[in-house]
């Protein structure tokens, strides 16, 4: 099962790239190889393979059928995009738009997408090649960005950008990202672009969540009785449910990212909201507990597991 329904809002995973990252060491300096394996016992195999420290994430998208609208949270890799720093992310050619048809979504039934925040692991599907031209994927959709994110990563602002992984940039040296996925549905009047807060509908809303990226967010979603929060990068792997002062080396601001992190994670537990992580294969989502200072997994949601076979 890829769909679950909380209150009047329907949620479906499409999972465009499944495989390892990197080792531990490199994307969780500050995480201890203790912490790894006092908690190896529920991060193998889905997150996390010791026998070659390789950490596995999903490239997924969200997607929301809300009030009548369908809306996306995040756009994954795409296709045909030059990511010279990241080799198996460059110039891709996957079926992911028949994916989304297969959860019933055509690229004109789209009414809104959401950017977390402006990496090209989340902002690939908002553009494809067209006679080699970069147009809008979802010609009638709003695409929602942070004000903060899309003045940050324009090359015309001159800014530098962190998120180094070794020789991999998951901003992908910013300006052909802005260019090929961000610049084309600005240039279209479809871009949005927020500063403190949007609302979406009566069930969903955007609220800056920075460090990651300066305009990194969530979408609080609350219907009836449910709550859930996609939080996009806030947490990579479920260690840092377990250790939330382990930030990534892909942060712009790692204290600013820990503490966003926390405060989420203190709300989804005193909320008992769903989490859901941009990258988390397995069971995708999860409900978090309060354990001392820090958190640990209540229950995960009823996502079927996502493995190899998606990648």
């Amino acid at each position: 099962m890829q769909t679950i329904t909380l209150g009047g809002v329907e949620i479906s995973r499409v999972v465009e790239w499944h495989g390892p990252f990197s080792p531990t060491a490199t994307v969780f300096p500050s995480a201890t190889p203790r912490m790894w394996k006092e908690n190896e016992s529920w991060l193998t195999p889905d997150f996390w393979q010791p026998e070659h420290d390789a950490l596995f994430v999903n490239v997924q998208t969200w997607v929301l059928r809300s009030e009548g609208r369908t809306v996306l949270v995040d756009t994954g890799l795409g296709n045909d995009k030059d990511r010279p720093h990241i080799p198996g992310w460059s110039r891709l050619r996957t079926d992911y738009l028949d994916r989304l048809a297969a959860v019933g979504v055509r690229p004109e039934d789209v009414d809104v997408v959401v950017n977390t925040h402006l990496h090209s692991d989340h902002v690939g599907w908002n553009t494809r090649l067209v006679d080699g031209e970069w147009v809008p994927t979802f010609p009638r959709a709003t695409y929602v960005i942070a004000k903060a994110d899309f003045e940050f990563c324009d090359p015309a602002n001159g800014r530098p950008w962190r998120g180094m992984l070794g020789d991999l940039s998951v901003a992908t040296a910013g300006g052909d990202m802005f260019e090929d996925s961000i610049a084309p549905v600005h240039r279209a009047g479809q871009a949005v672009l927020w500063e403190d807060g949007y609302r979406i509908d009566a069930a969903l809303s955007l609220e800056p969540a920075p460090g990651h990226t300066p305009g990194s967010a969530v979408l609080r979603l609350a219907s009836g009785t449910d709550r859930a929060l996609f939080i996009g990068d806030l947490v990579h792997n479920p260690l840092q449910i377990a250790e939330p002062d382990c930030d990534t080396c892909l942060s712009e601001d790692q204290r600013e990212a820990t503490r966003s992190r926390r405060r989420i994670l203190e709300e989804a537990a005193d909320t008992r909201a769903l989490v859901f992580p941009g990258h988390l294969p397995g069971h995708g989502a999860a409900e978090v507990r309060r354990e001392g200072g820090k958190f640990a997994i209540e229950r995960w949601a009823a996502f079927g597991p996502s493995g190899p076979e998606f990648g």
